[in-house]
C-alpha cells in the first residue's frame, strides 16, 4: 500500500441547476408504474362501489407496497415484499394506535419522527429500495393526524393488510411469464457497463469513473444471481457465464469488444434464448481477434475444441460455478453490524423530522405531517446528496401544488373522477421519478393531497398555502439538522475499507502466484477483492460529501483501486480466462435455455 500523503477534503459547492438536470429513464420504468396502478385500482374502485372512498387512505397504504423490489429475482422478491407489507402494517399500527389515544400534536410529531428514523435506518440497513423509507414514512405520518378511536384501528389495519396482500400478488404476477426477468436485466446492465468502460479504456478521470461503475454493475449482477435461489437452471448458468465475460472484459478492457458486449446485452434483455459465449479460455468471446489461429496454453494443449474436462462437464463450466458456490457459502453480515454505522443517519432523521413538525405547529399548522415527511425524504448518504434532494423536493412540491390546484375541480366531480386522478398521478410519479426526483414529486404531491386531504373538501387555496409552507419548513429545518449532526466516522469507514481492500488484494495475489491454488479459491478471492473495491468506492464517495471531518486519504483510495484492479486482471489471467494472441471465434451461438 502506498504511503501517499492524504489529500485534504475540499469543500464541495452545493449544486442547484445540476440537481434538477434530467437523466435517462430506467429501462423498466413502466413496471413499477403499471404495478402501482394495478395494485391501487381494484381496492379503490371497490370502495367507490361501496360508497366508502373515505377509507381509501388505508387501502392505499397497502397498495403502495407494489412499488418495491422490482429489481429483485422473484424468489427474493417474495420475501422482500412480504417484509415491506409487514413493515408498513407495523408503522401504520403504531400511528393509528397513537392517534386513537391522544390528540396532543407535540406527541404525534414526536412519534412520527421516531418512526421515520426507524424506517430510514431499517431500509438502509436492508437495502430495501427504491422508494425505501419515504413511502412508509408518508403512510405512518399521515395516519397520525387522522382522528381514530381504538375500536376502528383493527378494521383500518385489515383494509391495509388486504390491499398489501393484493400488492404482493401484483408484484409476483410476472413470474410465470418471465421467471428470469430481473436476472436478465442485471446481467444486461453488467455487460453494458463493461462495454462503456471498454470504450473509455484509454484512462483518465472518465475511464476511472466508468471502471468503478462497471465493477459495481458486475457486483450487483452477481448479487442478483445469488439471490435468485439455489435451484440450478440452464438459464441461470448461461447468465452467470455472461457475467464472467463482463469480468473478463474489465480485466482486459483495451482488448474488449464493446459491440459484442452490447449485442449480448440486447439479446439478454429480450425474450429469446440466452446468447452462448463458449469458454473464454478457448475462444475469447467479447475480445478483439487478431488472427484465426487457435490458442495454445498449458504446455501447448489445444483449447479449440469442445472436449470435456476431467469432471465430465463442458470446459470451464465447473470453474465458473465454483465461485458461485463459494459466494453462496459466505454468511451475510449480521443486521446489527449494518445498523451501527447508521447511527448518525438515525439521529439526523429523528431530530430533523421532529424539529420540522414542531416549527410547522408553531406556524399554525393543524396537520404538520407534510413538513415531517419532507424532512424525512431529504436524508441521503451525505450532506451534498441531501442538499440535492432538498432542492429537488422543494421544486417538485411547489410545481406539484400548482398541479393539484389544476386537477382539483376535476377530482371533485365525483368519487370515480377522484380515483381516476389518483391512478393518473400514481402512474405519472413512477414514470417520471427515474429521470429526476423532482419530476416525480410533481405527481407525488397532488397524489398525496388527493388521498389525504380532498375527502375533507378543504378550500384548495388553503391546502396549497399550507403545503407550500410545510414544504419550505421541512426542507430548511431538515437540512439544518443534517448539517448539525455530522457523520464524523465517515473517515474511519474509509480507512477500514482501505484495509479490507489491502487484505483482499494480498490474498488474491498470493493465490494467483501459487501453482497449487484451486479454482474455487482463486474464484472466491477474485470476487472478494472485486466486492471490496466496490465497497471502497461507495464508502469514499459517501465520505467525500460530508462536512466537518478530518482529511480523507483520497490519493490512497485511488492508488488502492489501481493496485486492486491490476491484481484482479492478474487473477483472471492466472485462471486462464483471458485468451492469448491469435484466438478466434467469429461465429455466434445460442444457449439452449428458455427465456
Amino acid at each position: 500500500m502506498s504511503s501517499a500523503t492524504p489529500t485534504p477534503t475540499r469543500v464541495r459547492r452545493f449544486p442547484v441547476v445540476g440537481a434538477l438536470r434530467l437523466g435517462r429513464p430506467s429501462d423498466v420504468w413502466f413496471k413499477p408504474a403499471l404495478s402501482v396502478v394495478a395494485a391501487v385500482a381494484p381496492p379503490s374502485l371497490l370502495l367507490v362501489v361501496l360508497g366508502r372512498l373515505d377509507l381509501a387512505a388505508y387501502t392505499m397504504a397497502g397498495s403502495l407496497c407494489a412499488l418495491y423490489a422490482h429489481n429483485r429475482p422473484y424468489a427474493a422478491r417474495a420475501k422482500v415484499l412480504a417484509w415491506v407489507v409487514l413493515g408498513m402494517l407495523g408503522g401504520l399500527a403504531v400511528a393509528l394506535l397513537t392517534a386513537s389515544l391522544t390528540r396532543n400534536a407535540v406527541v404525534l410529531v414526536t412519534v412520527g419522527a421516531l418512526l421515520a428514523a426507524v424506517q430510514k435506518v431499517m431500509c438502509d440497513a436492508t437495502r430495501v429500495g427504491p422508494p425505501a423509507h419515504v413511502i412508509l414514512t408518508f403512510v405512518s405520518s399521515a395516519a397520525l393526524f387522522v382522528p381514530q378511536t381504538p375500536g376502528q384501528v383493527p378494521g383500518h389495519l385489515a383494509l391495509a393488510a388486504a390491499a398489501g396482500a393484493w400488492a404482493w400478488l401484483v408484484g409476483m404476477a410476472p413470474a410465470p411469464l418471465r421467471p428470469h426477468g430481473p436476472e436478465r436485466r442485471a446481467t444486461a446492465q453488467a455487460l453494458d457497463a463493461a462495454a462503456a468502460y471498454a470504450e473509455t479504456a484509454r484512462g483518465g478521470e472518465e475511464g476511472a469513473g466508468a471502471r468503478s461503475a462497471a465493477y459495481a454493475a458486475v457486483h450487483a449482477a452477481w448479487q442478483t444471481l445469488l439471490a435468485a435461489g439455489d435451484r440450478p437452471s440452464t438459464t441461470r448458468r448461461a447468465l452467470e457465464r455472461l457475467v464472467v465475460r463482463a469480468e473478463v472484459a474489465l480485466a482486459a478492457a483495451a482488448d474488449a469488444d464493446p459491440a459484442r458486449l452490447r449485442a449480448w446485452a440486447r439479446a439478454v434483455r429480450g425474450t429469446g434464448r440466452i446468447p452462448r459465449t463458449g469458454d473464454p479460455r478457448r475462444d475469447g468471446d467479447g475480445l478483439r481477434r487478431e488472427d484465426g489461429g487457435p490458442r495454445r496454453t498449458d504446455g501447448g494443449a489445444r483449447l479449440d475444441g469442445d472436449g470435456p474436462c476431467q469432471d465430465g462437464g463442458p470446459l470451464g463450466e465447473r470453474d465458473e460455478r465454483v465461485g458461485v458456490a463459494a459466494e453462496r457459502a459466505v454468511a451475510p453480515r449480521p443486521l446489527w453490524s449494518r445498523l451501527v454505522p447508521l447511527a448518525p443517519v438515525a439521529v439526523r432523521s429523528a431530530l430533523g423530522c421532529a424539529l420540522a413538525g414542531y416549527v410547522s405547529l408553531a406556524l399554525g399548522a393543524d396537520r404538520p405531517y407534510w413538513a415531517l415527511v419532507t424532512a424525512a425524504s431529504l436524508y441521503q448518504a451525505n450532506i451534498t446528496l441531501t442538499w440535492s434532494r432538498a432542492v429537488q423536493r422543494v421544486v417538485g412540491n411547489l410545481v406539484g401544488v400548482l398541479l393539484f390546484a389544476a386537477v382539483t375541480p376535476l377530482a371533485q366531480l365525483g368519487p370515480l373522477a377522484l380515483v381516476l386522478c389518483i391512478l393518473a398521478c400514481n402512474f405519472g410519479a413512477e414514470a417520471l421519478i427515474g429521470r429526476n426526483y423532482w419530476l416525480g414529486s410533481v405527481c407525488v404531491t397532488p397524489l398525496a393531497l388527493l388521498v389525504t386531504e380532498l375527502p375533507g373538501y378543504r378550500p384548495t387555496g388553503e391546502l396549497v398555502t399550507d403545503r407550500v409552507v410545510d414544504t419550505l419548513v421541512g426542507a430548511l429545518v431538515g437540512f439544518v439538522a443534517a448539517v448539525a449532526v455530522t457523520d464524523r466516522r465517515a473517515g474511519r469507514r474509509v480507512e477500514r475499507a482501505l484495509t479490507a481492500v489491502d487484505h483482499a488484494r494480498e490474498r488474491a495475489a498470493r493465490l494467483a502466484a501459487d501453482p497449487a491454488a484451486t479454482p474455487a479459491a482463486l474464484e472466491a478471492a477474485r470476487r472478494a477483492l472485486a466486492a471490496a473495491v466496490v465497497d471502497l468506492r461507495a464508502t469514499a464517495d459517501a465520505a467525500a460529501g460530508e462536512w466537518w471531518q478530518r482529511a480523507l486519504p483520497l490519493e490512497r483510495v485511488v492508488l488502492a483501486e489501481q493496485a486492486a484492479h491490476r491484481t484482479l486482471a492478474a487473477t483472471v489471467r492466472r485462471q486462464g480466462l483471458l485468451p492469448g494472441p491469435g484466438t478466434t471465434s467469429t461465429h455466434t451461438h445460442t444457449e439452449g435455455a428458455s427465456p
